[in-house]
């Protein structure tokens, strides 16, 4: 028997499933996610669950269960199921399908916190984490920077200098799994019943940093690379554990960019730090690209905004607008084509 409180279960969930035409059936957390198969956990143990026809055809891909989702599904024998319903997310993390430029892939759902994993070392990246925050502030997940291997030699007031723009809007932890009291300070920042899901680039020590929260392997990892001074990639799934008193921990595969599938501009200038000086150009209109009199502009020119930040937010806004236009012009391809199904089906009655 398993207590899904300690997975999260809550009563808006409840409320939520009994507003489900599968009330009746079993419910439960996904804990990992493999393409079309899905381990569950339920109150009467584990499930491995695969859609059924209609979930798998009838939904767009986006859709389909991620790890973290809730779902109801019919339970085949002892330990196999059939997924029936998902219940609505919340704060889902989203990153754009590899290969696409319109196609969002949810990582995890109903996250509460999301760590923003990168190591002091050639991986730390500012830009990246923009990119990274931008995703999580859309969803109203909660980020936080965690900065691993702090036991190597790196220039402590360079990094600061670097994230103070971000700094002020999320916590910055040091971590090393050689300094104990580093470990504890981020343990302390997980709450019982909290969602937590792990993002990052291959190599940063995502699933170390999870044993050393949870004080057993819980995951494998791999040795360090003689080449490289890395430890080499070992997560290939997005997977869920329970961390031992309390929090709920989501493992993810190494991550090198997320593809932007946030399009509003308001949560662009929130990471960026750019809110003060939204409203204060000369134009109503302004793009902040070349315009007189635009305040952000200006503010790049007397070194209040940084340069790479400010190239960065045009790089950011304009792959918004992509996304965006992408979608509008997928879905108007689909209704064209929908219309032109209903008009064949239509005609091809009339000939009866």
């Amino acid at each position: 028997m398993s207590n899904l409180s300690y997975y999260g279960w809550t009563d808006n969930l409840l409320r939520e499933k009994e507003a489900s035409n599968f009330n009746d059936l079993p419910h439960g957390r996904v804990t990992v996610s493999h393409k079309t198969r899905y381990e569950v956990v339920a109150e009467e143990g584990f499930f491995s669950c695969e859609l059924t026809g209609n979930m798998l055809y009838g939904r767009d891909s986006s859709e389909y269960p991620c790890t973290g989702d809730w779902v109801m599904f019919q339970p085949v024998d002892a330990n196999k199921g059939l997924i029936m319903d998902v219940l609505p997310r919340q704060k889902t993390l989203f990153r754009l399908k590899s290969g696409t430029v319109s196609e969002k892939q949810a990582i995890a759902a109903h996250v509460d916190k999301a760590f923003i994993v990168q190591s002091l070392d050639d991986n730390f990246n500012v830009r990246r984490i923009e990119r990274f925050m931008l995703q999580m502030v859309g969803e109203r997940i909660q980020p936080a920077l965690v900065l691993t291997k702090s036991d190597l030699e790196y220039d402590r007031e360079v990094v600061e200098t670097a994230l103070r723009h971000l700094s002020a809007k999320m916590p910055v932890f040091y971590t090393s799994i050689h300094e104990s009291d580093s470990i504890e300070a981020l343990r302390a920042f997980i709450q019982a019943e909290e969602t937590v899901v792990f993002a990052g680039s291959s190599g940063v020590g995502k699933s170390t940093l999870i044993n050393a929260l949870c004080r057993k392997e819980v995951f494998k990892t791999a040795t360090i690379s003689a080449s490289t001074g890395k430890g080499r990639h070992t997560s290939t799934r997005r997977e869920m554990v329970l961390m031992q008193g309390g929090g709920i921990l989501i493992d993810t595969p190494g991550i090198k960019v997320f593809g932007v599938t946030n399009d509003d501009s308001e949560y662009l200038n929130e990471v960026m730090d750019f809110s003060r000086f939204v409203g204060k150009c000369r134009f109503n209109n302004c793009q902040h690209i070349h315009e007189e009199g635009c305040a952000i502009i200006e503010a790049v020119e007397r070194g209040e905004i940084d340069p790479g930040v400010y190239e960065n937010y045009l790089k950011l806004r304009k792959e918004a607008w992509h996304f965006t236009a992408s979608v509008h012009e997928k879905r108007k391809r689909e209704k064209s084509f929908a219309r032109m199904v209903k008009e064949v089906k239509k005609n091809s009655s009339k000939n009866r």
